[in-house]
């Protein structure tokens, strides 16, 4: 193998590791605030509800899905965590209600995918709007108020911003299942070859119906999180973030044809977005410009992506 060659397999693997660190020494030179302690763990802060959300989007994509529910369902079971703790019930219950709530989600998503033989693209599209639409008719169109146990999802131990902390439990999670269980050695054949994978007699229906139902459990827990920062459920928090999770998976080099994507590199990838917005809003870049600039990045990551398929 040329030197060329190992250059170009060391870009192919780790180039979204290699644009973070250009983006931050960028940003770093651009200004010195960049570089400090309390922005670095802003970027951290920022980054979690996304990287939540991308780390279920992940096992999505892996299987070769798509799942465009996940910031309305993210939202839905705030505001569902916030009329339980309204009700009078212990604030823990909140607590377990939002995940549970983002899992029923997702479960209902993947059962219209597996069996009810509607594209993931559709059923997901739809879970959207139901998922929003639920939201606006449980909180009225009002913030919902969180009790403590929620709010202290927003706070920080030994300094560290509880949000960080999280996320990486999310993300070791999410490595863990990937790279050393049955289930997500699954994933990878059904998103490889979805055919093949049913003749060698795994249940393809099976796991489609999970793959989704994680996803919308990831999506409760985020907004959990998100919950947490605001110190309220908001009945329009969230949206667009299904956009943004999807750009951080892809960022980090997993494919949409589906059997590639790795926890690591989608770690990467909401890193590399938050640390793009936050370097804007340093620089005082409009906050329309700033679309502009991740929409750019998205169509670049995609573009790899497909480059990166038709390369022998």
């Amino acid at each position: 193998m040329t030197g060329a060659q190992k250059v170009g397999r060391f870009l192919s693997e780790n180039g979204a590791l290699v644009g973070l660190v250009l983006v931050c020494v960028a940003m770093w030179i651009a200004t010195p605030k960049f570089l400090t302690t309390t922005n670095l763990l802003n970027v951290g802060v920022q980054a979690a509800v996304v990287a939540i959300l991308a780390f279920g989007m992940t096992y999505v994509i892996v299987a070769a899905g798509i799942d465009l529910s996940v910031g309305s369902v993210a939202a839905l079971s705030a505001v569902a965590a916030g009329w339980v703790a309204a009700a009078g019930t212990p604030g823990f219950l909140a607590l377990i209600v939002g995940p549970l709530v983002g899992l029923a989600a997702g479960l209902v998503s993947g059962w219209a995918t597996a069996y009810g033989k509607l594209p993931a693209f559709i059923a997901t599209l739809a879970m959207l709007s139901v998922a929003r639409g639920l939201t606006l008719v449980i909180s009225g169109g009002r913030p919902q108020s969180m009790p403590s146990e929620v709010s202290w999802l927003g706070s920080r131990v030994f300094g560290i911003p509880v949000p960080i902390l999280v996320m990486l439990l999310m993300f070791a999670i999410t490595a863990f299942v990937l790279n050393r269980t049955v289930f997500g050695r699954s994933l990878y054949a059904v998103g490889g070859n979805e055919e093949a994978a049913r003749l060698s007699g795994l249940p393809v229906k099976r796991l489609t119906t999970w793959v989704f139902a994680l996803s919308g459990l990831y999506a409760g827990i985020a907004g959990m999180v998100l919950a947490g920062r605001l110190a309220s459920a908001q009945p329009q928090a969230a949206v667009g973030y299904e956009l943004d999770a999807i750009a951080a998976v892809v960022i980090g080099g997993a494919s949409l044809a589906g059997g590639v994507g790795r926890a690591t590199g989608t770690l990467i990838g909401a890193l590399v977005l938050a640390v793009i917005r936050n370097g804007l809003n340093l620089l005082n870049v409009s906050s329309f410009w700033q679309q502009v600039v991740i929409g750019l990045v998205i169509a670049l990551a995609v573009g790899i992506d497909v480059l990166r398929r038709k390369a022998p």
